[in-house]
């Protein structure tokens, strides 16, 4: 709002200020990751991280964020592939279903787990030097 000798007032900077910051918070880009790990005998068999980004706007809170450090670049796939353990270490955290089954032939046992995150989208804020991972529950 504007007074008579054409000023805009304090209080309207300062909402204005408050608006960017919240526009800038909430432009974060959203993704929708799925992880499955499979071990077969006691032997890794496959292990399949599968990101995209979604298209489109993802419902739900954030929780549980992860900070990475970025080197120069601003892709997620680049920034997971070079914190791979640190992000499995955290998928493991947010919880993964289990299949497991065994067979016995012969006295031979023979067993297969599978963990697999279902579809999940995440919430990732790139800044200058790290980025914000979150999932949506």
């Amino acid at each position: 709002m504007r007074s008579r000798d054409g000023n805009q007032t304090f209080s309207l900077s300062v909402s204005s200020v408050i608006f960017l910051l919240c526009s800038l918070a909430l432009d974060a880009s959203e993704y929708l990751i799925s992880y499955k790990y499979s071990v077969k005998d006691a032997i890794l068999y496959n292990e399949t991280l599968e990101l995209s980004k979604a298209m489109q706007k993802c419902q739900g809170s954030v929780y549980d964020t992860l900070i990475l450090d970025v080197a120069a670049h601003s892709d997620l796939k680049e920034t997971l592939t070079t914190h791979n353990e640190d992000f499995i270490e955290y998928i493991h955290k947010l919880g993964l279903s289990v299949a497991h089954k065994e067979k016995t032939t012969n006295f031979q046992n023979k067993f297969t787990t599978i963990l697999t995150l279902k579809t999940t989208c995440f919430k990732v804020d790139f800044n200058d030097n790290f980025v914000k991972i979150s999932p949506l529950k």
